[in-house]
């Protein structure tokens, strides 16, 4: 809970030292949470209007004034606009602005009142709450990026943990510089541990985001050509990635993948101890003899250099994780690493591991009719060459029909092409069917072909309701169905599609 008086001090830049609000009415004035969507917009809510390209926030007041929401952070530009749909509402409703030195009648220090935050940059102020919270909160907090898996990872690494610590995650990948503010609000002085995932848009993003969330742990996964288009170049991409690493402390500690190059480099722009995770002889916690298992999960044995007190010379464990495909070892190593550094053993590890409370990326949904039932695998989360390629090595592992359904990777820039070519190639090893979507899709198509997959096994479509039509067509009893593509094809209509 926030009360109004916090809010009041935290969105004030910090060269802005306001009065508080220092009438004891107000005390009963407080917030359940800090939204940026009017759809979360419920009861006790602060609703920040933000501006936006497609949407504008300020024309929602009305609304989630209705829903209950408790107040809203408005823009001064966008004043007359707000103040006509208050004009509609039948609360009562007070404005305080952050240029004023505020006075509230008395009949306006009640619950009901739906107050009104008016500053310069209704983004700024969320920022400057959030930068004003994380002051006042001491969680250990950890960072997690990296071009594929930061969503997994953050998942099972907060599972882990939460098996001692009391631990706060971010929702879903609410990783920009609108949501990672809404989840440091959301972060309480009983936490004691946050794990926040970190995106990037553009070049100094990271580090912004950094500063605000102030992590002692960063985590990075990899680097790939995801968001090449916008950045220009693998280069940029790696120094974009290095910002989080950078920021860490020197008591700090920064988790790096020991077999992605780049990644690797990373030593050596940090002052935080360096521990490294990975499958080759460089890393500190190194898995071997891996077994996979198919939809099952993973099996392997985990080997640690003399880093952990607490594991007092058992420095190799078996572990069995429940999530799919090979490239989870990363993601499980990730999560061992982080509970190892924070003192954690081997029991309360596998226990996290075991969790599937995690939201793991790939769905597995058993689907179809008892005349004709197949299995839905579904990673439609977002594509990437890296991404797609673990996902049909994961299909390879399974004994049956395989029917594969890829969308357009998104955002490659230069590479695009190459990079669905690669694909293609993959998947003609893999598929028994291939259904190709999209205008980028027909590169794997077309490379598919290219290495001998039979024309007759292979559809190409430009948008998924010609994909819906086609599949029913292309299945079989007992088939394996994975569907994956970027987020931006909307690859999860086809998903439900299937399922329904």
């Amino acid at each position: 809970m926030l009360r109004l008086n916090y809010l009041w001090h935290g969105i004030q830049p910090a060269e802005m030292a306001q009065k508080g609000l220092s009438d004891p009415n107000l005390a009963a004035i407080t917030f359940s949470s800090v939204v940026t969507d009017s759809r979360d917009a419920g009861s006790g809510t602060l609703f920040v209007a933000l501006p936006g390209e497609k949407t504008n926030g300020h024309n929602f007041l009305a609304q989630v004034a209705t829903q209950g929401a408790q107040g809203a952070i408005v823009q001064r530009s966008e004043m007359e606009a707000w103040l006509a749909l208050l004009a509609t509402s039948e609360r009562p409703w007070f404005v305080l602005d952050s240029a004023k030195t505020p006075e509230i009648p008395l009949e306006f220090c009640k619950p009901e009142t739906f107050f009104l935050l008016c500053v310069d940059d209704s983004l700024k102020a969320l920022h400057c709450l959030a930068q004003y919270h994380r002051q006042q909160i001491t969680p250990t907090l950890i960072a997690v990026t990296g071009s594929v898996g930061k969503t997994s990872t953050k998942e099972l690494v907060a599972t882990v943990l939460q098996q001692r610590f009391l631990t706060l995650k971010n929702k879903r990948s609410f990783n920009s510089e609108i949501t990672v503010p809404t989840t440091i609000l959301e972060i309480t002085p009983a936490h004691q541990v946050a794990v926040l995932e970190l995106g990037m848009w553009a070049p100094g993003e990271i580090h912004f985001l950094a500063g605000l969330a102030q992590p002692k742990i960063g985590i990075v996964t990899n680097i790939g050509p995801s968001h090449l288009e916008r950045m220009g170049s693998m280069e940029a991409i790696t120094n974009a990635k290095a910002e989080l690493v950078e920021a860490l402390p020197t008591d700090g500690f920064a988790l790096l993948n020991a077999d992605d190059q780049r990644v690797a480099s990373f030593a050596e722009r940090t002052q935080a101890q360096v521990v490294r995770y990975g499958q080759n002889s460089a890393a500190d916690v190194r898995a071997e003899l891996i077994e996979q298992r198919g939809l099952a999960g993973i099996k392997f044995q985990v080997r640690c250099k003399n880093l952990f007190p607490q594991l007092q010379g058992e420095t190799v464990y078996q572990l069995t994780v429940p999530f799919p495909g090979r490239h989870s070892v990363y993601t499980a190593l990730a999560g061992i690493t982080a509970g190892l550094v924070l003192g954690l053993g081997w029991a309360e590890i596998a226990a996290g591991l075991q969790d599937q409370t995690a939201e793991n990326r790939i769905r597995v949904l058993q689907a179809g009719t008892a005349a004709l039932p197949y299995t839905v695998i579904d990673d439609t989360y977002n594509a990437s060459p890296v991404s797609t390629i673990a996902a049909l090595d994961l299909l390879a592992e399974l004994d049956g029909q395989r029917l594969v359904v890829l969308g357009d990777m998104l955002e490659l820039g230069a590479v695009e092409e190459q990079a669905h070519r690669v694909v293609g190639q993959r998947a003609a090893e893999v598929a028994h069917k291939l259904l190709c979507v999209g205008p980028k899709a027909r590169w794997i198509a077309e490379e598919a072909q290219a290495c001998g997959f039979p024309a007759a096994q292979l559809t190409t479509v430009d948008h998924n309701s010609a994909a819906i039509s086609a599949l029913p067509n292309l299945l079989c009893p007992g088939a394996y169905v994975l569907v994956k593509g970027s987020r931006g094809a909307a690859m999860e209509q086809i998903v439900t599609a299937l399922t329904t």
